[in-house]
């Protein structure tokens, strides 16, 4: 009798303490917008080169993960392996950062976790293009309505600043930060079943340690820094390059990926919150009110983004 109601109480405890671990995921996650924004400064005072944070972020992490790959005595990735890896270093590890970098030099970040918020629906788009999956009708109706929301946002910030109803260029810059960490996403799940989640973050910053150390010690700022942009730095470095999806996937893996991923619908709220005390930047009800909007979006995209069909389309 006791064994019996011993199992659903453990199974209780995993999903509750894996429903935390995926928030403190999130939490790491949506600090990284405010975070890159203070170690890159804006374009009036600028700190760190967005290409030096993307460099320095993946050196960090690479050398952390190379510690954790050789203590856990972990294989190296095989032929097949690679190529999803390799896409997922080109949009985690270069494309996402360097592009968020200098769009953050442009724009606040209350206005980036707006248009990032995107991020969930990218991610599943991609997967259906890359898997060969028919999504529901649905599903990219909500697509649209979402992508439509984050354009008005811009527009109206755009005429709000003076700059007449136009598109940003920090906003196209932000769009493909966008596209290419939903790139990067699925190029890490291809292989997430065979490698494991912490173990493919890990190469993918191992692998990119010829391309990152160089790139940092070239790009190595030549002028006075404020202390707080290298502890950002460090931030993104240990944290959002690495350390977060330790948690991030391990809350996944233990209280469900459909459960604990919808904690992610919190992210663009804690970044804008976050930015108050970081940043000194604002609240005001326009952000918030577009950022709500997208969330639901994103909420309803991701209901309808299971496949009507698992028969492969034919290329």
């Amino acid at each position: 009798m006791s064994h019996s109601t011993a199992l659903p109480s453990s199974s209780m405890r995993d999903a509750t303490l894996g429903l935390w671990l995926g928030f403190l995921g999130v939490v790491v996650f949506a600090l990284t917008l405010p975070m890159t924004r203070l170690a890159t400064g804006t374009a009036e005072h600028p700190q760190l080169s967005p290409w030096f944070v993307t460099w320095a972020r993946a050196a960090l992490a690479g050398g952390l993960a190379t510690v954790f790959l050789v203590a856990t005595r972990s294989r190296l990735p095989t032929r097949a392996e690679r190529g999803p890896l390799l896409l997922s270093l080109a949009g985690n590890v270069i494309g996402y950062p360097l592009l968020l970098g200098w769009a953050l030099r442009h724009v606040t970040a209350s206005h980036a976790a707006v248009i990032t918020a995107l991020l969930p629906l990218a991610t599943a788009a991609v997967a259906a293009w890359l898997m060969h999956q028919r999504a529901r009708l649905g599903f990219w109706l909500f697509a649209l309505l979402g992508s439509a929301l984050v354009v008005a946002y811009s527009l109206i910030r755009a005429a709000q600043a003076g700059h007449g109803f136009h598109l940003e260029w920090a906003d196209a810059l932000l769009v493909g930060a966008v596209l290419a960490a939903a790139l990067g996403y699925v190029g890490g799940a291809q292989v997430t079943g065979s490698l494991g989640a912490e173990r493919v973050i890990s190469w993918v910053c191992v692998m990119a340690l010829p391309l990152t150390v160089p790139g940092a010690l070239l790009t190595w700022p030549d002028q006075p820094i404020a202390l707080s942009a290298w502890l950002a730095l460090g931030y993104v470095g240990v944290f959002s390059m690495w350390a977060g999806f330790f948690a991030w996937f391990r809350g996944l893996a233990l209280g469900g990926a459909l459960r604990v991923s919808q904690t992610q619908l919190l992210q663009p709220f804690i970044s804008i919150l976050a930015a108050v005390p970081l940043l000194g930047e604002s609240l005001d009800l326009i952000t918030l009110g577009f950022a709500l909007a997208v969330v639901a979006a994103v909420f309803m995209g991701r209901h309808m983004a299971q496949p009507a069909s698992t028969t492969p389309v034919k290329n």
